[in-house]
């Protein structure tokens, strides 16, 4: 794949191309779904892609290619210098960064048991018979393995090669039309991998919710379940982003050392973080990736930055680099004190929501936005969860949620699933006064 790389970059730069960033991508992924307690499906790819940024003259372009050979490469190259010509030059764009650059190997990110691994369906079975023992009729979901080698190749004297690996699955319980719950497990290391625990908690709160109740509408105390957290912290983590602020797509726009959260909230990206599926040795400029604090004891102390953003800004980089903008490795709310016990006895009159999804914004730059719980939601009185409740919408702001955290619990779990596509680090977390709305068909 470097020599392909190399060709690229020796074409691109005849051409006339400016910077230019190859990343190229090789994976082996298998995927086993199942429903009805079942296997269904079992399918295995191997893929070979390179993603592509150009630079000529401030005008900025990328492109993925599929086909790799000599000709194609030609021919996609001048299409797009053809194409970048006819852009408006980016004025503030200030390039990418300069290597070479040296990398530490990061612990827990390739594991050779996962590459060899020859039957994963033992590990959905465990999932099922978790889930089933916990009270669940019904199961479904899916689970994935990993294996990507990922070799980046820049005009800026970067050359640099990952290789990681990942194992995870997805279980939702079922018991009526209406009972469900929700687990996952994600690690990069087949010995850390706990599907049991994934099937268990997605058991366990569909035998919760059996015979909701229409819920109230009103403003409550909320525990929100690290599966529905994540949901949330996801779009945070892309409002954090230079890329999305400046395009106003974000709430975070004009606040850099503004208080945007409770006192008690820290928020991280961690690029480098072992057994974190996210984790990659440099961002998409070959910078080394690090731990960066977003917001820190409630104070907005950085955007996610690449070096053209980071020069603007007369900053560092992040090394948050994407090809086009940049975006989070792997989220990480740093945890409280609480047990899960403790939060739910702050809780006088409130709501559990376990997971939540249709996440919309219908103001990006004020952070007004709305979610629906999906599977078990629940209605605590004086600390005890009294009874399911079903058909509410969560109708809030993005900043109001982060400034009424009361309290986190001091348990990290790891979240990640096709709702939350960056990795969400998460405790549970107690938000007061949280706008709940009846849902509409």
């Amino acid at each position: 794949m470097f020599e392909i790389n190399e060709l690229i970059l020796k074409k691109a730069k005849e051409l006339g191309f400016g910077d230019v960033v190859v990343l190229a991508y090789e994976q082996n992924r298998r995927q086993v779904r199942f429903a009805n307690n079942e296997i269904t499906v079992a399918k295995n790819w191997h893929t070979q892609k390179v993603n592509l940024f150009v630079e000529y003259q401030k005008r900025l372009a990328s492109t993925t290619l599929t086909a790799l050979d000599e000709e194609t490469i030609e021919k996609s190259l001048q299409a797009l210098m053809k194409s970048v010509k006819n852009l408006a030059p980016k004025e503030d764009y200030y390039g990418i960064a300069e290597g070479p650059f040296e990398y530490r190997d990061i612990p827990e990110t390739f594991d050779k048991a996962i590459v060899e691994l020859d039957e994963p369906n033992e590990y959905v079975e465990v999932a099922i018979n978790a889930a089933l023992e916990e009270g669940a009729k019904r199961t479904a979901g899916v689970l994935y393995t990993d294996h990507n080698k990922l070799y980046l190749t820049t005009s800026n004297g970067v050359e640099a090669f990952d290789e990681g690996t990942g194992i995870e699955i997805s279980i939702r319980a079922f018991i009526g039309d209406e009972e469900s719950g929700h687990g996952t497990n994600s690690v990069r290391v087949l010995k850390k991998f706990d599907p049991e625990r994934a099937g268990r908690k997605a058991g366990e709160i569909a035998k919760m919710a059996v015979n909701p109740v229409q819920g109230e509408a009103g403003t409550f105390d909320v525990i929100f379940d690290p599966l529905a957290f994540a949901n949330l912290m996801r779009y945070m983590s892309s409002m954090s982003s230079a890329f999305a602020v400046e395009a106003g797509f974000s709430f975070l726009v004009g606040k850099l050392g503004q208080k945007v959260a409770n006192e008690g909230v820290t928020i991280k990206d961690i690029g480098n973080m072992p057994n974190a599926y996210g984790t990659r040795k440099f961002d998409d400029e070959g910078v080394p990736t690090k731990e960066t604090t977003i917001i820190e004891n409630g104070t907005l102390n950085t955007y996610l930055l690449n070096t053209s953003f980071a020069k603007k800004y007369n900053m560092e980089t992040t090394a948050n680099a994407g090809l086009l903008m940049p975006h989070a490795w792997n989220v990480y709310v740093e945890p409280g004190d609480y047990s899960k016990e403790e939060l739910f006895s702050e809780v006088k009159h409130g709501v559990y929501i376990t997971n939540v999804w249709y996440t919309r914004f219908q103001n990006y730059v004020t952070g007004d936005f709305s979610t629906i719980p999906r599977d078990g939601a629940f209605l605590i009185e004086n600390g005890e969860i009294v009874k399911p409740i079903r058909n509410i919408r969560v109708s809030d702001n993005l900043q109001h949620i982060l400034e009424s955290i009361a309290a986190l619990g001091k348990d990290l779990y790891h979240i990640h699933w096709w709702e939350v596509n960056t990795p969400v680090f998460t405790p549970y977390v107690l938000v007061k006064d949280v706008g709940i709305t009846r849902a509409t068909k």
